[in-house]
């Protein structure tokens, strides 16, 4: 995760390197520019071919760019959304969602280079708790640990990170091979200088140094200069690892950072998520797999019954390349306990504060094992009545293969 600094777009935790203790810079200038066993039904007009249970929810390949793999532009793009000086908090959670740590973080994002050669930068600055040595009367002149994060190409991003990107959308998911930036950000945050690894806070979990899947989903806020950024770690084994959130918004130094206020929603997380929604959703697919695009209307619903159970219907109307109009429609079932759902299938969703859910198959190596294929999906509801969805989809190999947008309003009961 050399990533999960999230932040960055690099796998390799190798090439992290961290580097002395530091102020942070006072002033800094910067240029701003389906996966399991369900009950689907698919209903086919005069012309409509039927679908499988994946492409079902996210939608149907249009057969448009075909050949295309992410380009000079695309990376462009990529990295003009990234750019400038980021401040907010990474937020570790347990798949129960309980709030375990959280951390403030800085993020100084540049590039360098022209067309093919065009090259991110980041460097990311990890706030420190207060060290037993360190002197009175210097409250004010935070100490963070910088970290430099491997640079960015046009050849990275495509093959390392398999990048699903949506420019329009401003929304991105990115895969990666390692967590060891996560663990960087957690005992750089809660340990700092003073860790003598014989003794941990008695929430802190760090990530497996193996996992066996490390996915961020990065979400823009519609209405601000304000991201979310999701990561799924899943243990060797295919569970739950554990959930970051970074929460950042973008400025020109003040450090004025977004957070999510735990004590708001412990009550009812899902009453937000509950009622009838419709939108439209885009697929694209990783480069590897040639980059088609697919699109989808949507309408979903949420809702608890009499019996205090989960009944989640999902629903998509596409058109494919000869013309053909394509329904689908996905029931679930499932229980609440706490705030995790469980849904028959072997999918559930962690209810995180702040409007954000985070879903994940409760067991991927069974899935691997009964060849099927599964997703990984980040909801963020920024204000009441409107979601962003993004959800990276796997194969049967554990393989990236697509990544779908959903923006989704509800309907008036």
């Amino acid at each position: 995760m050399a990533a999960i600094s999230s932040i960055s777009v690099s796998p390799i935790p190798k090439t992290l390197s961290p580097t002395r203790t530091r102020q942070f810079p006072a002033t800094t200038t910067f240029v701003y520019p389906n996966p399991y066993s369900l009950s689907i039904s698919s209903t086919r007009s005069p012309k409509t071919r039927a679908t499988d249970s994946s492409s079902g929810i996210v939608g149907q390949d249009l057969h448009r760019g075909a050949d295309e793999s992410i380009g000079v532009d695309t990376l462009k793009r990529f990295i003009d959304i990234n750019l400038g000086y980021w401040n907010g908090y990474f937020y570790q959670f347990d798949y129960l969602g309980n709030l375990t740590q959280k951390v403030s973080t800085k993020l100084a994002v540049s590039s360098y280079g022209e067309d093919e050669l065009s090259t991110l930068i980041q460097t990311l600055y990890i706030k420190q708790p207060p060290s037993s040595t360190s002197v009175s009367g210097h409250d004010d002149e935070l100490e963070w640990a910088e970290y430099k994060i491997k640079e960015t190409n046009l050849f990275t991003v495509d093959k390392y990170q398999q990048i699903g990107f949506f420019p329009d959308e401003r929304a991105f998911a990115l895969r990666y091979q390692t967590a060891g930036m996560l663990e960087t950000v957690l005992r750089q945050g809660v340990l700092g200088e003073d860790d003598t690894e014989e003794e941990s806070p008695k929430n802190l979990k760090l990530p497996s140094r193996r996992p066996s899947i490390v996915c961020e989903n990065c979400l823009y806020s519609q209405e601000m200069d304000l991201r979310a950024r999701a990561f799924h770690i899943m243990d060797p084994k295919g569970m739950v690892d554990m959930l970051g959130i970074f929460l950042e918004e973008r400025g020109n130094g003040e450090f004025f950072p977004p957070s999510i206020d735990v004590s708001k929603d412990k009550a009812s997380r899902i009453a937000p998520f509950l009622g009838k929604w419709k939108g439209h959703s885009l697929t694209k697919r990783s480069g590897v797999y040639g980059a088609t695009i697919a699109e989808a209307d949507t309408v979903s619903s949420l809702e608890i019954d009499g019996n205090n159970e989960l009944v989640q219907d999902m629903s998509t109307t596409s058109r494919s390349g000869e013309g053909d109009i394509i329904c689908t429609k996905v029931h679930w079932r499932g229980e609440l306990s706490g705030n995790l759902a469980k849904f028959e299938g072997g999918f559930q969703m962690s209810l995180l504060p702040g409007g954000i859910y985070m879903g994940y198959p409760s067991d991927i190596a069974k899935s691997v094992a009964e060849s099927k294929s599964f997703h990984l999906e980040f909801c963020w509801l920024e204000s009441a009545g409107k979601r962003q969805r993004l959800v990276r989809t796997y194969d049967m190999e554990g393989l990236a293969v697509s990544s779908t947008y959903f923006y989704e309003t509800r309907l008036p009961l």
